[in-house]
């Protein structure tokens, strides 16, 4: 190895920067690119796996359905009872008459 090649060896690893003699291939802080990349990488699929695994949970359980379905027919029943109850029911078939005796 000449004194130039040596010089220019001791400034590389100074910069943290290294030859491969056999390749000719510069590493050093592109390794160390790399190596940031892959950990930068991999907490970003364990983040996305967890944030997954998160999702799986939601949802009802038989219980929720059930009050679900007791609130779902108990407002049923309250609306069936408004639109059945006198005044409504004739605002209703009042509406329903004027729409079809309307002329065309």
């Amino acid at each position: 190895m000449t004194d130039g090649n040596r010089k220019r060896r001791q400034d590389e690893r100074a910069n943290g920067r290294t030859t491969d003699m056999s390749s000719g291939v510069s590493t050093g802080l592109f390794d160390k690119g790399v190596e940031m990349y892959q950990v930068v990488r991999a907490r970003l699929r364990a983040l996305v796996r967890r944030m997954r695994a998160a999702r799986k949970d939601t949802g009802m359980v038989t219980s929720e359905y059930a009050m679900g379905i007791v609130a779902a027919v108990a407002f049923a029943v309250v609306l069936y009872k408004v639109v059945t109850s006198g005044p409504v029911d004739a605002a209703l078939t009042k509406i329903v008459e004027q729409a079809l005796d309307g002329r065309m």
